[in-house]
Formats: structure tokens, sequence, C-alpha cells
């Protein structure tokens, strides 16, 4: 495993940042913020997918540390950020993020199209390389390959899944007075956070309620457990099927990374996989260290 430093830092892309909402043809509609959208000689697009209860924006600074050769696509999942939530009667199924994203890229995609996913977005951007193995130039799995096994029986996970589901709706979430004060807890789950970067994401990432009190935009309906358990063996299923290039990263400080001989069997399984670790950096490595992520997904993606 390759360790990488913040350096030979290149020249930081310059282009605009544009918000949109592209219609889906699930019939809801995603948010998706844009660089380079103004520049049709742009025709590699990079698509960044954030991880469980993150938003678009986490990928700011890293965008802006690219170089300024990419067309650049960041969508908020459905039931994140600004993206719309499934609505009452509906749940966040995982391949539903298959589909959103297929929908994306076919929107607004150009000639070629990598695509980078951190955490449950590195699960997304695999399965997606794996189901359309021919339309993805290169992928980059940020501490994307999946949690540890789970073998706790279904019919048990769907038990618990139906109770929690019952009381979700019902459940008040939690509110702050500030944007500081929420700011203060994404730094309490986040250690490694900067001030000024948690007070960034706290703005884009809440919105005032009729209480006059700030609520974090994601659904609180992804705070409950699936009824499906992850199954390596069906991960490997689309793992199998990717034909591009293939970059794995995980952070020197992360709690997310598995035992060495666990990542090595997940990651042999890309027919072309290479691993590298990012010093300084936790799980959420793209707030941690974004020139030397920029760095190394420029360098890869070429």
């Amino acid at each position: 495993m390759l360790n990488v430093a913040e350096h030979n830092p290149r020249p930081a892309t310059t282009t605009t940042t544009s918000s949109m909402r592209l219609p889906l043809s699930t019939g809801l509609s995603c948010h998706v913020l844009e660089w380079g959208g103004d520049d049709p000689g742009l025709d590699h697009t990079v698509v960044l997918l954030h991880g469980f209860l993150d938003i678009a924006w986490g990928w700011e600074d890293t965008v802006r540390a690219l170089p300024d050769r990419y067309h650049v696509l960041c969508p908020d999942m459905r039931g994140h950020g600004d993206s719309d939530p499934v609505g009452a009667g509906g749940y966040y199924h995982f391949m539903d993020y298959l589909a959103d994203l297929e929908d994306v890229i076919a929107q607004r995609g150009r000639a070629r199209v990598s695509v980078v996913g951190h955490s449950m977005g590195g699960s997304i951007a695999s399965y997606y390389a794996g189901t359309y193995p021919d339309r993805v130039h290169r992928l980059a799995l940020l501490e994307g390959i999946g949690p540890p096994d789970e073998n706790t029986p279904v019919p048990e996970l769907m038990a618990s899944w139906i109770a929690a589901w019952k009381g979700a709706r019902g459940k008040r979430q939690r509110t702050y007075a500030t944007v500081a004060e929420a700011a203060q807890q994404l730094r309490r789950h986040d250690p490694l956070l900067g001030e000024e970067q948690a007070l960034r994401l706290a703005g884009h990432g809440t919105r005032l309620a009729e209480d006059g009190r700030l609520r974090f935009k994601h659904d609180p309906l992804h705070l409950t457990r699936g009824p499906y358990p992850f199954r390596l063996d069906v991960a490997q299923d689309f793992w199998r099927r990717v034909t591009c290039p293939v970059l794995l990263v995980e952070g020197s400080e992360s709690f997310f990374r598995h035992a060495p001989e666990e990542t090595g069997h997940r990651y042999r399984t890309f027919a072309q996989a290479e691993l590298k670790l990012l010093e300084g950096a936790g799980h959420m490595m793209q707030r941690h260290q974004p020139q030397a992520l920029a760095n190394l997904l420029a360098e890869f993606l070429g």
C-alpha cells in the first residue's frame, strides 16, 4: 500500500459552481452541483458521490483543488441535502440510488465518465460500474468497499426494520438554535473537521423549520436500519464485472478501515485495482486532506 502525503499541488480549478435540480425517471428531483458546465471542451465528466448523511457540498474543497480539466458533478443522493426525499410510504432501498445515478449521468455526463464514491457512495459507484462496465472510464472508491459482512438472518432484520419504520415518522428530529451549534455537532462526530469548514457544511446542510430552529436536511428515515444486509458475495458479483482501472483509498486515521487481510481479499476481486493510504485523513478524507486527495485523484483520472 502506497502512502500519499500532501505534495505536488496542481493548478486548482477556477470554474464556477452551478446548482441545478434534475428531474429523475422515478418522479423525484435530484439536486446537483456542477463545475465546468459552461465549458463544452471539458469532455471528461467526474461524478463525486457522497456518503451516508453527507451532502454534495462536502466535496467543494476537493473539487476546487482539482486541476481545471474536468467537468464535475456532485449530486445529493435522494433524501440527502437538497434532493427530494422519498415521501410518505417510501423507503430508501439501496439499489434505488443506482437508478438515480444513471439518470444524472444520462442527462449531464459527457464523452468520458469517471465515478468517485466515498463510503456509501463508493458502494453506489462500484455497483454502477458493475452494472454498466462499458460506461465508466475510471472508478475511485474512498473507503467504499462496504461495511463488514452481515450475518444476521434476514427475517430478524425484517422485523426490526418494520418496527423502526413505524416509529421513524413520529420521532422528533434534533434541532439547533444556530448554524454554529449545528457545526459543533458535526465536529463531535468528526474531530478532524476544522471549525471554518464545519460552519460551511452546517450552513449548507441545515434548513430552518417552522419553529424557527435548524434541522439537518437528511430524511430521518435514513437513521433506520434497512431490511437487507450487506452481503459481500453480492457486492463481489458487481465488482467482478468492473473492467476499468480502480483506485481504492483509505485514510490513515480512519475508524472504518478493514483489517489488511480483509481489504486485500476485497480489492483483489477487481480486475485492475490499486490501493493507497492517505496520510492525516480519517474516514471523511475529502474534508481532512482535500488537496492531497485531489492530487491523488488527478493522477489517477489522467
